[in-house]
């Protein structure tokens, strides 16, 4: 509500707010955008080609997962869980079978444990790309789009022959995961990871290293270390501001406390570091250690409990 001259005692709508005129400076709404980002705008006031002020509205949705879930058993909640974390299905649901499992006291098999370490890594690797992806293309740099969109395929492949889908996979359950992997799952599995981390390397070269993104992300939008604790930032948003916690080191799960892996973390805090964190992360060699491991474990258990389980509706 700008360009007009209002008396003192106007009475403003909820959302609505009142400005002073100015010739010079102009009022944007960016957005709102796809509403699985919640309804995110950003309101901003230029001056000309210059952007003089920034007020990000990350607005909120609210999915009713709690109330879906009122009216759902154990295992009849998996597949609408998973959908507010669409590309990372895998992960979204892990605390959620963790918790049942220590309320239940349903104790996993170790082989159950690797798979549903190697599908959570692999989905992880999925849902990076799929940022790199967006990432790339919002900057300007459509082989940054592309490049990542045919490579997150390998995983995406990979995923759909452990789970028989390609993107919501409802493969945890509490107990274990739905199938087990197929026969020559690690074969196939190890070809796939070792041209991944192949390719990966050449994003440095077209992306990474490439000057225009090194311009525009280079010391812009700095968080420091103390800011990033004070506002509870997770993941790489944190460990690009020097903090080196990982939750799979932390506080282990599963056999994540079996295998060693670094976490990569940067002091910069800029956009750049911001960037850079996730691609790290994909060029882990730690996975093929996970297959191989899994490979070792004996049996695998699918859906412990499962008639009792799904007696039992949440109180």
């Amino acid at each position: 509500m700008s360009g007009q001259v209002y008396p003192k005692d106007t009475k403003v709508l909820p959302g609505l707010q009142l400005e002073k005129v100015d010739d010079r400076i102009m009022t944007l709404n960016v957005g709102p955008q796809h509403p699985g980002s919640g309804h995110m705008r950003i309101i901003i006031k230029v001056d000309g080609d210059y952007i003089v002020h920034c007020d990000p509205d990350p607005g909120y949705v609210h999915r009713g997962e709690e109330k879906m879930a009122e009216y759902r058993n154990y295992i009849t909640n998996i597949p609408h869980l998973e959908r507010p974390v669409i590309h990372d299905s895998c992960n979204i649901l892990y605390p959620y079978c963790l918790g049942v499992e220590e309320l239940l006291g349903i104790e996993v098999s170790e082989r159950a444990k690797y798979i549903r370490v190697i599908a959570a890594e692999l989905n992880r690797c999925v849902y990076i790309q799929y940022w790199l992806a967006i990432y790339g293309i919002f900057l300007g740099h459509s082989t940054m789009f592309m490049w990542p969109v045919g490579d997150r395929e390998l995983m995406i492949d990979l995923l759909d022959k452990m789970t028989g889908a390609r993107v919501t996979h409802a493969y945890f359950v509490p107990g274990g995961v739905r199938n087990d992997v197929p026969a020559n799952f690690e074969d196939v599995c190890l070809r796939q990871v070792n041209y991944f981390e192949k390719r990966l390397k050449e994003y440095a070269d077209v992306f990474y290293d490439n000057p225009i993104l090194i311009s525009r992300t280079k010391d812009t939008g700095v968080l420091s270390r103390e800011d990033a604790i004070k506002l509870g930032t997770t993941g790489s948003v944190l460990r690009a501001s020097g903090v080196d916690f990982d939750i799979r080191k932390k506080e282990p799960y599963d056999v994540y406390e079996e295998l060693d892996f670094q976490t990569n973390v940067l002091k910069e805090g800029d956009s750049y570091a911001r960037s850079k964190i996730p691609w790290l992360e994909n060029q882990k060699p730690e996975i093929r250690k996970f297959i191989v491991e899994s490979s070792q474990a004996e049996e695998v258990l699918v859906c412990i409990l499962f008639q009792e389980i799904t007696l039992n509706h949440i109180d």
